[in-house]
């Protein structure tokens, strides 16, 4: 049985409750910008996860597809396959090299393609790409680096190298090679002009990407701390917020993705485009998905402290435990940490600091359902109630049992428990 109610608490002034409300808005608002600010910081900025979406790009089928066509369009365009052909062929067979030129076309990309799918390639590949994502990132961030020019008004990015040992496997003479402009495979990247703004802006999601989660953190737990009295439900708005931020960039996420696909890829390349989308965004995709799973636990955990039926049901089994057996709670508790952990889920769960603040959240969220168990249901209580009746039947009821045996009525095994004899051990 539940102890006797708490004194009631003054309810919340009208401008508390809007300072309440404004904090818990203007956080969620802010959870946003920080998941897409930790997005770019930890996939964008970040070489080691630049080369882990680098190895699933040339993995897939599609982007395969799609750059070995690329490849390809890429040698036509800048050499005159047909005209190479016609010098190398015999003057009977010379009218033939424009037909056999498109006609190698064709077979020129499968080629490719299957070149793509072999690891040394694709190793290849990877190691070029991140040494090449590592200069770029050392010039937005206003490094001393090689290997990109900023000159002539654009930022460039120099892939002629991939371009000649493409050529080079597909046994494509040495004429045609050599014939390739140093331009070819050249990738701008950015207006010189725009540099000055993209390295601000690296510095500024640098700094973001740390201290809008903090702030984040501190916005809810000032409007929960201003929310005397409807704490729990402040909490409860806390976890929906930042559930529905997470719901919010999934769709986001989608919707660009769309957009991306239909307006701005190439035709022919749509799913390529599409694919790549999806791998470069891939931790985007995780971080939204992360913020449903913490929202929905700590809007939960709000519900199950609150007045429900059910959840005062479930408090009232599990006090016992929580009251009096402290140390299989932490120990049950530490252990399901541990294999939260070693399972690595999500980011959080994979850096030490993600690890030291879920930890700390838990250990808040345990301490305070036990003080409400113990405001609830204290250890006696039940005792007490319990025995009740037992000491109202031995005032009077007891007493005229023990008449009714000495009368007879009631033999040895009906009378009253306490003047039984001992049974023999």
């Amino acid at each position: 049985m539940a102890s006797s109610a708490p004194a009631a608490v003054a309810p919340l002034s009208r401008g508390r409750r809007i300072a309440v409300w404004t904090l818990v808005v203007l956080a969620t608002v802010l959870a946003l910008v920080a998941i897409l600010t930790t997005w770019v910081n930890r996939q964008m900025l970040d070489n080691t996860a630049w080369k882990k979406a680098t190895t699933q790009v040339i993995q897939d089928p599609q982007v395969q597809s799609a750059l070995a066509d690329y490849t390809v369009n890429q040698l036509y365009e800048n050499v005159n396959v047909a005209q190479e052909l016609e010098n190398e062929f015999p003057p009977a067979l010379k009218p033939l090299a424009p037909t056999l030129a498109g006609a190698l076309q064709g077979p020129a990309t499968k080629a490719v393609t299957l070149l793509l799918q072999r690891p040394k390639v694709q190793a290849t590949f990877i190691q070029a790409s991140a040494i090449a994502h590592e200069k770029l990132v050392a010039v937005l961030e206003d490094k001393t680096c090689c290997g990109i020019s900023t000159g002539n008004g654009t930022v460039t990015l120099n892939a002629h190298e991939l371009l000649v040992s493409v050529a080079q496997q597909l046994g494509l003479p040495d004429s045609v090679i050599s014939a390739l402009p140093d331009t070819a495979g050249t990738i701008t990247l950015m207006k010189s002009d725009q540099l000055a703004a993209a390295q601000t802006g690296v510095r500024a999601i640098h700094l973001l990407s740390v201290w809008l989660l903090l702030g984040v953190l501190a916005l809810y737990g000032i409007a929960i701390y201003l929310a005397r009295g409807v704490r729990r439900a402040t909490l409860r708005n806390a976890g929906l917020g930042i559930a529905l931020v997470g719901l919010i960039t999934l769709v986001i996420r989608q919707l660009l993705g769309n957009y991306i696909t239909d307006a701005l890829a190439s035709p022919g390349y749509s799913l390529a485009t599409h694919r790549l989308y999806l791998i470069g965004t891939s931790i985007l995709g995780q971080i939204g998905q992360a913020a449903i799973l913490y929202g929905v636990v700590v809007a939960l955990g709000a519900v199950f402290a609150g007045p429900t039926r059910p959840a005062v049901w479930l408090r009232q089994r599990l006090a016992p435990v929580l009251n009096e057996q402290q140390g299989i709670v932490w120990g049950a508790v530490g252990f399901v940490y541990v294999l939260l952990v070693l399972w690595g889920g999500t980011h959080a769960l994979r850096v030490w600091w993600g690890i030291l603040l879920l930890a700390a959240f838990i250990a808040v969220g345990v301490a305070a359902l036990r003080r409400l168990t113990l405001s609830e249901f204290p250890p006696g209580a039940a005792l007490a109630t319990a025995g009740a009746p037992l000491q109202a039947a031995s005032a009077g009821d007891l007493a005229r049992l023990s008449e009714l045996h000495d009368e007879g009525v009631l033999g040895d095994d009906e009378r009253a428990p306490e003047n039984k004899p001992l049974a023999p051990e």
